[in-house]
């Protein structure tokens, strides 16, 4: 049986949906923030996510740029945004559809089935540990001798990007266009300072790095 999660902060919608998916035979999960949501999906492995743009907590790109850090679950994007760069923004952030609000049940159906039939979803292993610290994706946190670890957006998204390629070598380039976009990817003076404020929150001796290292002039790598 197929798994949905819907991820809609509209409680009458969010019930007309699960009525009406239950009584199409799919097991349904309901969130109603996003932070709910990415636990939902680390935990009850759904094979399509339905997922709101509007929550209350998180926008729902944040959401799905999350969810990309480590699953390809399908997610087919409910919104009631309607412009063309808002589809655009969505699909290359990984949406694999996107339906604007107000939908036909019709329509939203099809498509729901066309998403799940791109494949299963990829059992989730969001967690990264290293013998200093532990990064788990799908909960955007980071634990340091069983505390959480506050950081900074940027910090976070860094860090996360590092933790997709455990062991591997990111470029320099690659980094800046994910974290300021294509048109700065030069400023490698930016990621200098992240790596720092990384370093001083995470290493235990920052000045000697073991897990976060520098690859000069080419990139960074998070060694486990």
């Amino acid at each position: 049986m197929t798994r949905v999660l819907v991820v809609e902060d509209e409680p009458a919608l969010a019930r007309a949906l699960a009525i009406t998916l239950r009584a199409r035979r799919y097991e349904v999960d309901v969130a109603h923030t996003g932070a709910v949501g990415l636990d939902a999906v680390a935990n009850r492995h759904p094979d399509v996510v339905v997922l709101d743009l509007g929550l209350p907590d998180l926008d729902g790109l944040e959401v799905l740029r999350a969810l990309r850090g480590w699953t390809q679950v399908p997610v087919v994007v409910l919104s009631a945004r309607q412009t063309s760069d808002d589809k655009v923004e969505a699909l290359d952030a990984g949406a694999d559809d996107y339906v604007s609000k107000p939908f036909g049940m019709d329509e939203f159906l099809a498509r729901l089935r066309a998403a799940g039939r791109r494949g299963p979803s990829e059992p989730p292993a969001p967690v990264v540990e290293t013998d200093a610290f532990t990064v788990d994706l799908a909960r955007r946190r980071v634990l340091r001798d069983g505390e959480e670890v506050r950081l900074t957006p940027t910090e976070w998204h860094l860090l996360e990007i590092l933790a997709r390629h455990p062991g591997d070598l990111v470029g320099r380039r690659e980094l800046l266009q994910e974290l300021r976009g294509p048109y700065l990817d030069r400023e490698t003076h930016y990621l200098r300072v992240y790596m720092a404020q990384l370093r001083r929150k995470l290493e235990p001796d920052p000045a000697s790095p073991r897990h976060l290292l520098t690859e000069p002039g080419v990139g960074y790598r998070l060694v486990p």
